[in-house]
This record gives structure tokens, sequence and C-alpha cells, in this order.
């Protein structure tokens, strides 16, 4: 195995958007939970190592991500990725900063990028601002996040407070030029003292530029948007194939369900969709889980008639309103982490019920789910929507899972990911 790229992701849903766009550009790519232990299929272009340090403590962020890229490091990877979400979620002390920090020092970096740029998706940056369709950052739902609400759509200003190095910008009058021009600006940041740039893209076309420039950058971070701009460097230098597919997926068949812990404004819709059209649909509350009621098994028990002519839906999603009021009687870690370990514990009822494709709903919960359910690594299969793939888990019992970042996905996404499945 030659690998070419080691990806170190923030969560379990992000790494899954990663790991299909690299899929989409002709990478064979491979998903692990977490630091491997076990040796990786053959044939793999590119690793994404998943972890679940988004919302951590930032020193302990930090070691996971160090433990993972000495891991990818010693597998060969020729390219490090960092990668975090499109909305840049974060707080004033970190983890992006932080975490950029102690990767730039292992490799010896002195100089990288930071482009959440996902234009597919609606999130662009120009002039150094993120925008969430046609609003700043801080005016979309991420102003509500219960974990990582995001005030400032400056990603220059929000980066500073976490980093110890010098932050700059490379606008997008540069980027729309080409690569030869981004790299001319990168050299005269660094003339400047610059270590780190927020990077302008409003297209697709300006992260093939991007990526391009980024060919001799020993490591990239950036959402998952960049990741369509990689692959060409490789394929240039003659180490990487044909855009052939990569993403051809063998399907386990059985029943399916739908989970969704995702409170963001995409998934309320989601939800609110599916219920709509009739489908059946049971809700989690976290102020019965919190009194010791049996949520799980009353599930469980619901959905059992419910999954032969499948999928239900089990959800924890909710308003803003209800779950700031959920956090304000039970603290919004305490809140959190009783939704998460319900589903989890409801994904493995489930499984055990015959279920065989999943779809869940929330980077969260889909790190909750693959813990529980024990998934050490995914295949990358067809892409639902730009940034969620099916997947197919790794292993002697095989599950297809859809692993959804809580603002991906069109309103109808619960319904429609199904038939990528044939």
């Amino acid at each position: 195995m030659t690998l070419l790229l080691g990806c170190i992701a923030d969560d379990f849903t992000g790494a899954t958007d990663l790991a299909g766009m690299l899929v989409r550009a002709g990478m064979r790519t491979v998903q692990m939970i977490g630091v491997p232990d076990a040796p990786l299929p053959a044939d793999v272009d590119a690793v994404v190592i998943a972890l679940k340090s988004r919302t951590i403590a930032a020193d302990e962020a930090t070691a996971q991500s160090l433990a993972a890229l000495q891991w990818l490091k010693q597998a060969g990877a020729r390219q490090f990725y960092f990668k975090y979400c499109s909305t840049f979620d974060s707080t004033n002390k970190g983890n992006i900063g932080p975490v950029t920090d102690a990767l730039m020092d292992a490799l010896g970096s002195n100089f990288t990028i930071a482009c959440p740029a996902f234009p597919e998706n609606k999130r662009t940056i120009f002039k150094g601002y993120l925008f969430v369709g046609d609003v700043l950052l801080n005016e979309s739902g991420m102003r509500d996040h219960p974990l990582t609400p995001m005030m400032d759509a400056n990603l220059v200003r929000v980066l500073q407070q976490q980093t110890k190095r010098k932050v700059g910008l490379i606008a997008q009058d540069v980027v729309s030029a080409g690569p030869a021009d981004i790299s001319r600006r990168i050299e005269k940041l660094k003339g400047e003292g610059v270590e780190i740039a927020i990077v302008d893209a409003v297209s697709n076309d300006d992260l093939m530029r991007i990526g391009a420039a980024c060919a001799d950058m020993p490591l990239v971070t950036a959402g998952s948007g960049i990741a369509l701009g990689l692959p060409q460097n490789f394929r240039k230098a003659g180490l990487l194939g044909g855009e052939a597919s990569a993403d051809k997926l063998d399907v386990p068949q059985g029943l399916r369900a739908v989970l969704s812990g995702s409170c963001s404004v995409a998934t309320n819709a989601q939800v609110a969709d599916f219920i709509q059209s009739g489908r059946p649909a049971f809700s989690i509350d976290p102020l019965r889980l919190a009194r010791g009621d049996d949520v799980v098994a009353e599930a469980l028990e619901w959905a059992a008639p419910h999954l032969a002519n499948g999928p239900p839906l089990i959800y924890a999603t909710a308003s803003p309103e209800n779950v700031k009021a959920a956090q304000e009687k039970l603290g919004a870690e305490r809140a959190g982490a009783l939704v998460e370990h319900a589903l989890a514990a409801i994904a493995k009822g489930l499984v055990e019920c015959g279920v065989r494709q999943l779809l869940v709903a929330g980077g969260e919960t889909s790190g909750a789910v693959v813990t529980a359910l024990g998934v050490r690594g995914l295949h990358i299969g067809p892409q639902i929507d730009p940034g969620v793939p099916w997947t197919r888990t790794i292993g002697p019992a095989p599950l297809a899972l859809a692993l959804k970042s809580g603002n991906f996905g069109t309103v109808d996404f619960f319904t429609k990911a199904w038939s990528v499945l044939r």
C-alpha cells in the first residue's frame, strides 16, 4: 500500500464527509474510527482517522490528534490533512487553533492554510468572512449551536484567538487569479511573519486552485471542500491513477432505520418532512431520560412492528427553544450525554433486531453510535448529498451506515437516501 494522504477529522460525520469527497475525486479511501489497531485494507490511497475531539478539552484534543498523526506518519502518508467543520465550529480557546499548532510543530511546518469553505453546501468565504447561504455565520442557525455557538463570522479574528501563530488572509482576488498567484501571496505572508492563512473560496473552481497551490504543503487544514483539489496533485506526480469510480459498495441487506440527535436547522426540517410524509417517528425526551424512564426499551418496543415496512425514525431533534429549556433544567453537558447514550443504546438494539442499513443524523450522535456498535472502520461508498456518502463497516458483520452532519442534506434526505443503496 502506498498511502498518499493521511487525514485527521475532529468528528465522525466530518470524517465521512471528507472521505466521501476524496472518493468522489478518485482516491480509494477508508475511514477508521480512532487510531487504527489493525492492518488497513489493501489498495488504499487515503485514510481518514475519525476522532471525537471537536468539543473536548483542548489538551486532550491535541493529544488524540498527535497520536493519529504519528500513526499516519508510520503508515507512510506523504501529506497530512486536519479536517474540521465547514462552519468552523469551535470556541475562543479551540480546538482548531491548538490542534493546528500541535500538528505544525510535530511536522516542522512553518505555514499552512485554514479553509472551511464548501460551496456546494453553501459555505463560502469572502474577505475572510464565512457565509452560510446568504447570511454571515453569526446570523445563521450556528448562533444557536448548543455546544459551539458561532458569534463571529470573521475567521481571521476567530482563529487568531485560538493560536499562538500569526494569522493572515489570502483573499478572493488572489485565489481567482490561480495557483501561481496564491503561491506568491503565501511567500509574501511568510515574509510578514504569518504562519496560517484563512483562504477565501466561493466556488469549486476556487477549491481546485487552492488545492493545486497546496501540493508541497506538509499540512493542510480545512473543511472537506479542499479535498476536491488535492488528488489532482498526486495524479500529476504520477502517484494516483485515473479518475475511475472509487465509490463502489457491497451493500448489506436487512432492515432499515433512522436515528437523529442533531438539533440543527437542517435536521429539524428533515425530521419535520419525514413526519409530515406520514412515516412513523418516535420522539426522545431528555427530561424523561433524566427521570430514569426506560425510554430506550420503549423506543425499541415501538420500532419492532414498524421495521418491516421501515424505515422508522427515532429522534431527539428539537427546536432551539426546547433545547435551551432542557439545558436550563439539566445542564448542556448532561442533556447532550443523556441523548447520546440513549440513541447509542437504541442503535445496538436495532442492530440486534436485524437492522443492517442505518442512517444517523448529527456528529455527536454518530460518534456515540459507531462507538456503541464497535465500528473500527468504514469503506466509503456513493454520495447521497454533498458531504454525506453511504458507507459499509469493515468487519465480519457489515452494516451500511450514513453518518450525516446536522447541517447537511436536503429537506427530504431521510426518505431519498435509501434509493442510493440500490
